[in-house]
């Protein structure tokens, strides 16, 4: 878990040589044992949301993590009672006061938010547990959660903490008398000051951030530490109450939900995307370091991570967009139907989206798509590389298949995991529910279909199977050197899903499709098969190895049940002796075939590199 290196360690260098230089502010002065800290002390640590951690400076300098342990205390307390138990005592409003303040709200009699100490000091009295020690247990191993590993409290910081806190002791009795809460007020203060004195890094604290960032879900460690609408509301008092009496000046100019502490630490989060810690013990008079005000501020500008600034990458969710002309199925045509689809094919498009798919993005695929519906015909909305889909973003694209369905644009999606909802396929071309696919081949395969269907000239049907003597590689012959060829050929029927040829086999024969498809496959890492390319009646295959002698680089199998001509190796040398001429003949034959077809197999193949 080493810091990266390269272009963002690279600006956190800069960032962190920029602030370092700014030596103002003060120690907390107030608890004895952060008087006597090492005043220069200084890290910067940005985690992102799948767990790659960048970081300058003092990483791994331990210091207690004070208030910024506030916002986790609440999300345990919430976990425990509820959202609306605990704000029958605690309000989310912001309080415009020091963090210290002796007050309740004058209207409710309520602390005004769970980031001031008063708020805290009730949000420690309501976690759960048989007996004091335990509770505190578990405000450690849920802080732990969040970090990734086991931390512990610094007993010489809690001492000074308990031996000078009468103003939190002050707070608490405030506290018991209102009945915000209901046991021993100095058992809930002295779980406070046990909290606070957690030992921290600035390494722990980026990746607390960055499970907040991530749903709760610490991104190492995958353990869930808190349940998403929990981190929603914990994220919303942080960006409204987590830097006190300065929230407002922060959230416009950092632009992220924060949480300060008075041991020198910041955390700062960006939802989705990353967490940023800052340890610099030197205090601005709001009780913030002001290295790490300035560092978030910096990084903020820099990387444009104020939340409010969407980026053009959150309107691009479409990352390709091409025509079935451009980037064909893997099913190979002949001539007549290539043509179709050259002239065509544009009629149908498909869009692969990326990304986790909002408002934004979701308004952008629409306004692509509908300002091309008119001369659309198909259309495949590719949505396997789409991470978290909004409930809004899923109305959209459900509404905009409807409009094309209706006028007249048959719609597919290559959706196995049922993102948008649709967890049945409709065989029925006219539904307005459409398709929906596991792989982009086989819905561009249904693109193609739907366009030859309706664009195909009258009379231009393909046989649906042949006999030999009809097959395109015989039929062009002369009759009697036709017949004479065609007897030498073994007539097979082999069933749909068995294997014809398997991969490194060498000399099978020369196989001419009658009836039926034969595919081509090749297996990816996780050993599952994929087509290739499909043949079907009236095509060959097997002539590369019968000439050259090389070995299948693919199997072979039945995609239905197929009927095959094969010319076994025996016979086909045997023609260079017997029957040179029909020999000659036979391959000319297959290869203007070959030649017809290679550029339409180049081009899916080309196309089709991503499964």
């Amino acid at each position: 878990m080493d810091p990266s290196g390269g272009v963002v360690a690279r600006i956190i260098d800069e960032v962190y040589d920029l602030c370092r230089t700014d030596t103002s502010g003060t120690l907390a002065d107030y608890i004895p044992e952060l008087a006597a800290v090492q005043p220069d002390s200084f890290g910067i640590c940005l985690a992102t949301a799948d767990g790659r951690v960048y970081g300058s400076g003092d990483l791994d300098t331990a210091f207690t993590i004070q208030s910024i342990s506030k916002p986790f205390t609440y999300a345990l307390a919430l976990a425990d009672r509820g959202v609306a138990a605990v704000g029958e005592r605690i309000d989310v409003e912001p309080s415009g006061e020091p963090f210290f303040e002796i007050s309740l709200d004058p209207r409710t009699q309520r602390p005004r938010n769970p980031m001031i100490n008063a708020g805290a000091i009730a949000a420690a009295s309501l976690i759960k547990g048989t007996d004091a020690a335990d509770r505190f247990a578990r405000i450690r191993r849920s802080y732990s959660r969040f970090a990734g590993r086991e931390l512990s409290m610094n007993e010489a910081v809690y001492a000074s903490e308990a031996r000078t806190g009468y103003r939190n002791r002050s707070i608490g009795y405030l506290l018991r008398g209102a009945g915000i809460i209901d046991i021993d007020p100095d058992e809930a203060v002295d779980r406070y000051f046990r909290q606070c004195s957690i030992d921290v890094t600035c390494r722990d604290l980026a990746l607390m951030a960055a499970t907040l960032a991530n749903n709760g879900i610490n991104p190492l460690t995958r353990e869930r530490a808190l349940t998403r609408p929990l981190v929603e509301q914990v994220l919303s008092v942080m960006t409204t109450c987590g830097m006190y009496d300065s929230a407002g000046d922060w959230v416009t100019t950092v632009g992220l939900p924060a949480k300060s502490g008075v041991g020198g630490g910041i955390l700062a989060v960006l939802p989705g995307q990353i967490g940023i810690a800052v340890y610099s013990p030197r205090l601005d008079a709001h009780g913030s370091s002001v290295r790490g005000v300035k560092a978030c501020r910096e990084l903020s500008t820099r990387l444009g991570l104020h939340f409010l600034h969407v980026t053009r990458a959150a309107h691009t969710a479409i990352r390709a967009a091409y025509s079935v002309a451009e980037a064909p199925s893997r099913l190979r045509r002949d001539a007549d139907e290539l043509t179709v689809l050259r002239e065509f094919g544009d009629r149908a498009r498909i869009f692969e989206l990326h990304g986790d798919l909002l408002f934004a993005g979701a308004e952008s695929t629409v306004r692509t798509v509908e300002d091309a519906a008119h001369e659309l015909e198909a259309l495949v909305l590719d949505l396997r590389e789409v991470g978290d889909v909004s409930p809004i973003a899923i109305r959209m694209l459900n509404d905009l298949e409807a409009e094309l369905a209706a006028a007249g644009c048959r719609v597919a999606l290559v959706d196995p995991d049922g993102k948008l909802g649709h967890l049945v396929s409709s065989l029925d071309p006219s539904d307005p529910r459409g398709r929906v696919f596991i792989d982009r081949d086989s819905a561009t395969e249904w693109c193609e279909q739907l366009i030859l269907d309706r664009h195909r000239p009258p009379g231009q049907e393909c046989p649906v199977a042949y006999t030999i003597d009809q097959h395109p590689a015989l039929a062009e012959m002369p009759d009697d050197e036709c017949a004479q060829l065609a007897k030498e050929f073994e007539t097979r029927t082999i069933a749909r899903g068995e294997l014809i040829v398997a991969r490194d086999s060498r000399r099978c024969g020369l196989f001419l499709i009658l009836d039926g498809r034969v595919r081509f496959t090749f297996t990816d890492r996780d050993n599952r098969r994929h087509r290739l390319i499909t043949l079907t009646p009236g095509m060959s295959f097997g002539e590369t190895s019968m000439l050259a002698g090389v070995p299948y680089t693919n199997d072979v199998y039945a995609e239905t049940t197929v009927r095959v001509a094969v010319l076994p190796p025996a016979r086909f040398d045997q023609l260079t002796s017997q029957a040179p001429q029909i020999k000659l003949a036979l391959l000319e034959r297959l290869a203007a075939a070959a030649y017809t077809q290679a550029d339409a197999a180049i081009r899916a193949v080309a196309a089709n590199g991503r499964i």
